[in-house]
């Protein structure tokens, strides 16, 4: 059994801090913290890097006079809602630690919980608009899951103090990209350490933990008392057979953390997730629905399954083409609504086990909000005038949510039947006279109607050739195989 990228690397990494290094540290981050009136935000993951720099900061803070503590500290943790359980129990454990240990310690420090937006979450983006799952070519998971909650954050403290200093544990050891961005920003340095954030007018950086090797970190973390009571041992463990830790992301050029104990199990950036393999070799059993699912999302990515699961019109409604190897190939788009049904259902009955099969049996892998989200986006931009995400829900939890009962003038699964088998009759696209009825019924009962020309015209404008028709037409597809469309 392997160990932990970040406990492993001890071993190859030499110290380079002294009790007298700590200590001029210290009286620095103390300067920095009393030069100016801006307010600190901490970013936490609640990895080894991160732990050590609030930990540094909050011996460092404490140290001075309660009278000069006079400008607040926040901690934020991004909560990406497709954490583990595990990782969800743990981190809201330690943000309440605390919150207790500040308050009774006289400290300046809060910490909060940062979330995507409902429109941005993972599961909406995914299930109900179809996004397939991340790449490298595609990442529009990290800049909604991560950066735009913190940012968020961030930018309402700018908004009421004028400037922030946000507090990052980035090391130089930790990558050569790392390294280089933390040279790049020496370029745009202030007083005091601190380098300007590149996106966030207002904000600045400050990296107290930057030299430090894994070694340092691990040694301060080990003979350093943790001060909000939690117990830093408890961090080896958990990164034993990780892979490192996903740090809070603020800008774009963060690299991926899949392989990461604490990143998200969905992540589909990296072939395996080493850390979620290792705790499930470790005896977390109950993890196998999420490295089934997590492990076929991965697989839908490859070039030869593509055609199997994802629409060959562009969410634009555009047919789009590349040349390749003297083909011309489809620039496949979203998911099909079919496997976007099935994703939901392995979600739900993922969550169903592990409700029943571990420790954290009120998890919920997928929020009643999105549920929502979802349905409303199949209603009404995908034409699912059978409303079935209702009858999956209830189908596999047994249960019914306070379903929005929209007005849907009694159009239903006869209605779309009675449509298709008339489009059929006319050759007409199924799809496209579903779209043109939607845009009447967002139009139907306004006082002013000139959109409605702008919106038919639109629908008008897109592809509605079928697959069969764009391949007759010289697109080249792979031939299909027998390999399953779902994780099963």
């Amino acid at each position: 059994m392997s160990k932990a990228k970040g406990v492993s690397n001890v071993q190859n990494s030499k110290a380079t801090l002294n009790k007298e290094m700590l200590r001029e540290l210290s009286v620095r981050v103390r300067e920095t913290y009393l030069s100016d009136g801006k307010p600190w935000v901490v970013g936490f993951s609640g990895g080894k890097d991160s732990t050590a720099t609030l930990q540094f900061v909050w011996y460092a803070l404490k140290a001075l006079p309660p009278e000069r503590l006079t400008k607040p500290v926040y901690i934020i943790s991004s909560d990406t809602l497709v954490e583990t359980p595990f990782m969800t129990g743990y981190l809201t454990d330690v943000l309440d630690n605390i919150n207790t240990a500040a308050k009774a310690q006289n400290l300046p420090i809060e910490a909060h919980k940062v979330h995507p937006a409902l429109e941005d979450t993972f599961w909406v983006n995914m299930i109900g608009r179809g996004y397939p799952a991340p790449s490298s070519m595609f990442r529009w998971c990290t800049d909604r899951l991560k950066i735009r909650p913190a940012s968020r954050f961030i930018q309402d403290k700018i908004a009421k103090y004028g400037e922030v200093v946000i507090v990052l544990g980035a090391r130089r050891e930790e990558s050569a990209s790392r390294a280089q961005a933390i040279d790049r920003a020496k370029n745009r340095a202030g007083g005091y350490g601190l380098t300007r954030h590149t996106k966030l007018t207002g904000g600045w950086i400050l990296t107290p933990i930057e030299d430090w090797t894994t070694r340092d970190v691990w040694d301060y973390l080990l003979q350093a008392p943790n001060p909000w009571g939690s117990d830093n041992k408890d961090l080896v463990t958990m990164y034993k057979n990780a892979e490192g830790e996903c740090p809070l992301v603020v800008e774009k050029n963060t690299q991926p953390c899949g392989n990461s104990r604490f990143g998200c199990w969905t992540c589909t950036l990296v072939e395996k997730d080493k850390s979620m393999e290792a705790m499930f070799d470790g005896g977390h059993e109950w993890l196998e629905p999420l490295l089934n699912l997590r492990d076929w999302l991965y697989m839908t990515r490859d070039p030869k399954n593509k055609h199997k699961y994802r629409d060959h019109r562009r969410r634009t409604g555009r047919i789009q083409f590349m040349e390749s190897d003297g083909n011309k190939k489809i620039v496949w788009g979203p998911y099909k609504m079919e496997i976007r049904a099935q994703i939901l259902r392995d979600v739900l009955l993922a969550q169903k086990s592990i409700q029943e099969n571990s420790p954290y049996n009120d998890a919920r892998l997928i929020t009643d909000e999105e549920l929502h989200k979802i349905r409303q986006l199949w209603r009404f931009e995908e034409g699912d005038w059978e409303d079935s995400l209702p009858e999956i829900y209830r189908k596999i939890t047994g249960e019914e949510l306070d379903w929005l009962d929209e007005d849907w003038s009694g159009m239903g699964g006869m209605e779309k039947e009675v449509l298709s088998q008339v489009c059929e009759n006319h050759n007409l696209p199924t799809k496209m006279l579903t779209a043109l009825l939607e845009a009447e019924r967002k139009q139907h009962g306004m006082s002013r109607r000139a959109g409605i020309y702008t919106e038919i015209g639109r629908i008008l404008e897109k592809d509605w050739q079928t697959l069969e028709e764009v391949m007759a037409d010289g697109a080249y597809i792979p031939e299909i195989s027998e390999e399953p469309c779902h994780a099963d």
